[in-house]
């Protein structure tokens, strides 16, 4: 049917070209048959920047002739309506729950095998059921409602008789099919699983992390807040991703499989994502050989799960079996070990890291969770336990999931914990229920978010008797790094105290002689990770380094000896080491890894000042005065040089040998086509690290930029960017991707 030709017969529709309605169809399908190569197979067929192009054209034709925008357009996935509340929606087919077998050995199997054969009166002599097994997710149940294949609505599980309509929150999610791919049934409810990905989740909470925002305590809870959003465009910010599992209402299927394992294949064909890991499984035995090679694979898996679940394949068996106290015979969750358990918080010690950012780390009371016994655990930094109100002598909850550090994620509420205790609970279920009260406070931000919070009277968390005093790093530490005792710093906006002392603190030995061997830097050819690794003493090896001097004391027979050094290695090494003596003062400068420090303004540094002498002493009202040298770079400078141990392993490198020419000048680069432009470099790109990135912008003049300001001339965006491309997009800063990029340092790039 064409625009024409629409029963509503308006002035509108008439005037729509032919040509249009035709083309917007094309686009339409187009774009879904390519979000399903993305989202679903993770086998994309064109670059995004295609896509957005074929988008935009959808766009500008809807725009041009609104009645060809339909509620399947891929235009439609979020709309900018924010609700007052969610409508409740009354389930066709209740959503009902299954009953969970909490025995985790492989008797779990074998008991609902016998009792599925007890019910439908099989022997032993009878062969044995064949069953479908799967992964029990662990995120949201939702409902999807297809009609004659276009999505209508999406409903919560609520109380399994009446949810909560959250579609315009749903259709934000690429992998959720606004239209069904092939021959779809009239009716058809989906049955699935909101989550998120483990990977997604932690790049969401360390973006909250640095935003100074509130983190999420698991991806659960992640995913359930953003589908309860009540401003779609917040939840479009989510990274959500779905699993189909099961149905609901069905009309006019007719050629409706007979197994369950054929509804799921028939649910892939609609073009709806079903987890691969799922098998046919015969008998009790087959069961538990997947009970066990999930377990196994379990840490693997880019997604949580807490289980798996067991179905009888055939319809009509389960017809037979039907349902007991609302749970169905047929079906169970057989679960694994909680991946979050309840435990005291002993001590706070904090580590330093290789590149000196100092963590708090949790000694925590021995408890068994995700599969292992932990003892320690992350707390990121200073503010998130303060945010979390985290103190010594606390009950808490400890959180591992696949090969995550565990971490904690808040405070066992006093009301929760003697509640608990007086029914007996485990220290699994006061876990579950001390997160269900923590996530349902009031939350300031996440009102202003617009998130639909079922607000529970306001708790104290941490009502204990005799508790500790809140954190505190800088006086736990006395101001002073923990590994060298060299002062630290926490600049302003910053969340992570820091260690200055870079060349001296052991804790860093390793980064800081990569630094200074770098290509960019002194360019000791040779000098490798494995091999820098056995110079500073990692594990039970003795240092041969401990600071940037003693590389240039060592010699061929403490080289020799090292594992995979050969004698020509060796040689060819401290022939590198030799040459790199002869360098400038900008490499020098740079290879000290001073914090903000990057070459170009290390080639400015070395202009201005033409000594290191009169930068090591310049005040940082002198430092103002260098091009691109703001307070921040110019405090940065004046701390590394205020310790004196710095100020002598830069005095014992030129002692070693390091020389240049202090009176050479410094001959400016010959303008690129980024000359005068900042660019900033935000997510992982396909191929470029975040260093060689901003090599090039620099190497065609222009400057690697750390924040987003109107002064930015362009962002380059890869996988995971954060709140820099948002800022980008708002302030209408053209963004490009690794490709763009390297168009534009080759001079053929837009202007």
């Amino acid at each position: 049917m064409t625009a024409s030709e629409s029963p509503s017969g308006t002035a509108a529709d008439q005037a729509v070209p032919d040509g249009a309605a035709t083309r917007a169809a094309e686009l339409r399908a187009l774009l879904h048959h390519h979000a399903y190569r993305y989202y679903v197979l993770d086998a994309p067929e064109i670059p995004d920047a295609d896509y957005d192009a074929l988008f935009r054209e959808l766009q500008a034709l809807e725009d041009a002739h609104p009645t060809l925008r339909t509620p399947d357009s891929p235009t439609q996935r979020v709309l900018g309506r924010v609700l007052p509340g969610f409508v409740p929606v009354r389930h066709q087919v209740p959503m009902l729950s299954i009953r969970t077998e909490t025995d985790t050995t492989a008797e779990g199997a074998r008991a609902f095998d016998a009792r599925v054969r007890r019910e439908l009166g099989l022997t032993e002599a009878d062969a044995a059921i064949e069953y479908v097994a799967e992964l029990k997710f662990d995120g949201l149940a939702i409902n999807l409602r297809y009609e004659n294949g276009v999505l209508v609505q999406a409903a919560t599980r609520g109380d399994g008789e009446t949810g909560e309509d959250v579609t315009q929150n749903i259709r934000t999610i690429g992998q959720i099919p606004l239209r069904l791919n092939g021959e779809a049934p009239p009716v058809l409810e989906v049955r699935g699983e909101v989550y998120m990905r483990r990977d997604a989740f932690n790049s969401l909470n360390e973006r909250q992390r640095e935003a100074g925002e509130k983190t999420f305590v698991n991806p659960r809870n992640a995913a359930a807040g953003a589908v309860r959003q009540l401003d779609p465009a917040i939840a479009a910010k989510r990274p959500l991703s779905f699993f189909a599992y099961g149905w609901g209402q069905v009309e006019g299927w007719d050629a409706m499989p007979a197994t369950q394992a054929g509804v799921l294949d028939a649910f892939e064909s609609f073009g709806l994502p079903v987890s691969r890991e799922r098998t046919l499984a015969q008998g009790a035995d087959g069961l538990i050989e997947f009970h066990a090679r999930i377990a196994a694979a379990r840490d693997a898996l880019p997604f949580d799960i807490d289980g798996v679940v067991y179905k009888v394949n055939e319809l009509a068996l389960q017809q037979r079996l039907g349902f007991v106290t609302r749970e169905p015979r047929w079906a169970v969750a057989h679960k694994y070990p909680a991946q979050e358990q309840v435990t005291t918080l002993r001590d706070i010690d904090v580590q330093v890291g290789r590149t000196g950012k100092l963590t708090p780390v949790a000694r925590l009371e021995p408890v068994f969770v995700g599969g292992t016994t932990v003892t320690n655990a992350t707390l990121h930094n200073e503010d998130e336990i303060r945010r979390k109100d985290v103190r010594i002598g606390d009950r808490v909850i400890v959180r591992r999931a696949g090969d995550v550090i565990p971490e904690i994620v808040g405070v066992v509420p006093a009301a929760s914990l003697d509640a608990a205790r007086l029914e007996g609970a485990s220290s699994e279920e006061i876990a579950d229920a001390a997160l269900d009260v923590l996530e349902r406070q009031p939350d300031p931000a996440a009102a202003a978010e617009g998130v639909a919070v079922e607000a529970e009277p306001a708790v104290n968390p941490n009502d204990y008797p005799g508790r500790g005093e809140p954190f505190d790093l800088y006086k736990r530490l006395g101001g002073h790094c923990p590994a060298c005792g060299s002062d630290i710093t926490r600049e302003e906006g910053e969340v992570d105290w820091r260690c200055s002392g870079g060349l001296f603190c052991p804790a860093q030995r390793k980064q800081a002689v990569l630094h200074f061997a770098g290509r960019r830097a002194m360019d000791i050819e040779g000098l490798g990770d494995r091999l820098v690794e056995q110079l500073v003493g990692e594990g039970d090896t003795p240092p041969l380094v401990r600071t940037l001097p003693d590389l240039y004391k060592l010699g061929f027979t403490s080289l020799v000896v090292l594992e995979r050094m050969a004698d020509k290695s060796a040689q060819n090494l401290l022939d590198a080491l030799e040459k790199s003596k002869q360098t400038t003062l900008a490499r020098f400068i740079f290879g000290l890894g001073i914090r903000h420090i990057g070459e170009r303004t290390a080639r400015d540094l070395a202009a201005y000042f033409g000594s290191i002498d009169r930068l090591v002493k310049a005040s940082e009202e002198e430092l103002l005065q260098v091009h691109d040298v703001g307070p921040v770079v110019a405090h940065s400078i004046r701390t590394f040089f205020d310790q004196k141990h710095n100020v002598e392993v830069v005095e014992q490198l030129r002692a070693s040998g390091v020389t240049w020419d202090e009176h050479e000048g410094h001959q400016a680069a010959p303008p690129g086509p980024l000359a005068g432009k900042t660019v900033v470099v935000t997510g992982t790109l396909p191929t470029l690290t975040r260093d060689e990135a901003e090599a090039l912008i620099e190497a065609a003049g222009g400057k690697a930029g750390k924040s987003v300001s109107k002064k930015t001339a362009y962002v380059v965006a890869g996988a995971e960017a954060g709140s820099k491309l948002d800022k980008a997009k708002a302030l209408d800063i053209p963004v490009l991707d690794e490709d763009g990029l390297r168009a534009l340092v080759a001079g053929n790039g837009e202007e």
